[in-house]
């Protein structure tokens, strides 16, 4: 098969033998967007326009506070401040209070179930606060990574096989990945994939789940002298497995 930007990626991070390759190209690309404006982007007008829209989301503020280059995230940060300033000045001046009811008064704030805002304002900010220019910058790939997964695993003999010698995926990437399935493969495609995908998946969470556990019997004094196996890295493993992410990563920093 012909290949396109995110062949060889994708492949690597199969060969990365990871716990999910989406999470290990999810990394990738958040690296590279962080160490991209925080390199010499910042100083580009078309850049700066597009981190002063967007913003940031609270991680990757982090993120960009822990890479370094303070200089960098104060020019960032000061010209996205004023564009959001001035747009908050506009919602606020146009914002007008809805009507009140006895009704309402009396009713208890429920935050435990999500729920959209209701007013103007409220809707300017959820999209300020959802809006951020490093995850759309994986966003953006993030669809062509799904797609090119099912080719290769349709065309390639070699992804194939990577894919099935696998660790599986996060929770989250496999929810994706499933979603994707329905809409690219034919029913015969889909009753194969699936017939690999969800085995591979039991296998790898039952053996997270042991690893955990040996990792809670080996705390115990009777064990302390039994080998830990692969159980020792199990905990940031089995949270990756759980939610995606790499809990346990260094701090990612400038390379000076």
């Amino acid at each position: 098969m012909k290949e396109n930007i995110a062949t060889i990626p994708l492949m690597d991070a199969f060969n990365a033998k990871d716990e999910c390759p989406f999470c290990y190209l999810e990394r990738e690309a958040e690296q590279h967007a962080i160490s991209f404006i925080l390199g010499s982007a910042y100083m580009e007008d078309d850049i700066r326009e597009k981190t002063d829209a967007t913003g940031f989301c609270r991680h990757h503020f982090k993120m960009m506070y822990d890479y370094g280059n303070r200089l960098g995230n104060a020019l960032i940060l000061s010209t996205h401040l004023k564009k959001l300033n001035a747009e908050l000045t506009k919602e606020m001046k146009e914002f007008t209070p809805g009507k009140s009811s006895l009704l309402k008064r009396m009713k208890r704030t429920d935050a435990t179930a999500a729920k959209s805002a209701e007013t103007p304002l409220g809707v300017w900010i959820e999209k300020k606060v959802s809006d951020c220019y490093v995850c759309d910058h994986f966003r953006n790939i993030y669809g062509r990574y799904l797609d090119t997964f099912f080719d290769l695993y349709t065309k390639n003999p070699e992804f194939r096989q990577l894919f099935e010698s696998s660790k599986g995926f996060c929770l989250p990437h496999f929810g994706d990945l499933v979603e994707t399935a329905e809409n690219k493969l034919n029913d015969t495609q889909k009753k194969d994939f699936y017939a690999t995908a969800f085995p591979m998946m039991q296998e790898n969470m039952d053996r997270l789940q042991k690893e955990v556990s040996w990792f809670v019997e080996k705390n115990d004094y009777r064990n302390k002298d039994k080998d830990w196996g692969t159980s020792a890295d199990s905990i940031q493993r089995g949270m990756q497995k759980c939610a995606g992410g790499y809990p346990a990563d260094e701090v990612f920093k400038v390379k000076l």
